[in-house]
């Protein structure tokens, strides 16, 4: 292991340049940056999981969409969805918070309460963090922690394998697009940007079918596969009709809107029958499909009726989008 070809982005080409020639870190880390998670290793031949991610208000979420309490749910949440996608069981929580100074302790207790309640709903409690009061905007920074023996990486996936997603794509990002238009969201596309699922049992139940290589979807389909394709050395295509847009969401925002949080895998050919696929949609509820392959080659590519279509966007890039 040691560390993961990160995919294409501006936000990517900055991470590039400011681990080029930084210090290799010690023998305790079996896997740095690139992936999900970092992998500690933990002695007994398996690893401690470890990721942090951040929540800014007016770059990830806008208060007036929600309330105090599912701003704190949605970042731990979130947070753990990389714990998921690397098959890992989450076990603990820090949250690091800060909110405006102009504002009262009430908002730091409501945010706090939120993260204390999805942290506990996912087995992994509230064990520290940090408070701060002070600046213009609300910052949620979430540590996620999870142990593993066999890690789902995104490097593992070779040509010939499936690609497969969890649940429907694209109502979180409809939820954004119609609150930024001044709209009111349909209760389904609320919930899917507010109540994220961490899909760790999925996750689970994938790597234990033999996936071979797995990520969280965050920034979109196609920008989240592209992580898959640069880290294993592969090309993605992604059929059109295959992709499980969500109730009126148009196919071209299921790929490129983000905010899913469900999970992307490649798995070997024939491995998922159509037994195993009944047994997921029955045991987790959601559905598990199809949409695409893996090929010798590079990048992600989209076809319909055999024509490759071009896109107006590829996923979202926080110093392009945001």
């Amino acid at each position: 292991m040691n560390q993961t070809p990160l995919g294409p982005g501006s936000e990517f080409d900055i991470i590039r340049r400011i681990l080029k020639d930084a210090a290799s870190p010690g023998p305790q880390v079996a896997l740095a940056s690139g992936d999900d998670c970092a992998l500690i290793n933990k002695g007994d031949g398996g690893y401690l999981a470890v990721s942090v991610d951040l929540s800014v208000q007016d770059a990830h979420f806008v208060i007036e969409w929600g309330t105090p309490e599912l701003i704190g749910e949605r970042a731990v949440r979130a947070a753990h969805s990389d714990v998921a996608a690397m098959a890992a069981q989450p076990f603990g929580t820090l949250v690091s918070l800060n909110v405006p100074g102009k504002s009262g302790p009430s908002l730091a207790e409501r945010v706090a309460i939120g993260c204390r309640a999805a942290a506990e709903q996912l087995g992994a409690p509230l064990i520290g963090g940090d408070l701060s009061h002070g600046g213009a905007s609300l910052v949620v920074d979430v540590v996620a922690l999870g142990v593993v023996e066999k890690p789902l990486l995104r490097s593992g996936a070779r040509p010939g394998d499936e690609i497969w997603v969890t649940g429907e794509l694209g109502a979180a990002a409809a939820a954004v697009r119609a609150w930024k238009a001044g709209e009111s969201p349909t209760n389904r596309w609320r919930r899917a940007f507010w109540e994220p699922g961490s899909r760790i049992g999925e996750a689970v139940f994938l790597a234990e079918a033999g996936a071979s290589a797995a990520i969280d979807l965050s920034d979109g389909l196609l920008a989240d596969a592209a992580h898959i394709a640069a880290a294993s050395g592969v090309g993605i295509e992604i059929d059109w009709d295959a992709v499980p847009a969500a109730e009126n969401v148009e196919t071209e925002l299921a790929l490129a809107g983000g905010e899913d949080y469900e999970l992307l895998v490649a798995v070997p050919g024939g491995i998922l029958n159509d037994e195993k696929i009944a047994d997921f949609a029955s045991f987790f509820g959601i559905p598990l499909s199809r949409v695409g392959r893996t090929v010798s080659g590079s990048g992600v590519r989209v076809f319909r009726d055999d024509a490759e279509v071009e896109l107006d966007s590829m996923g979202f890039d926080h110093f392009v989008d945001g």
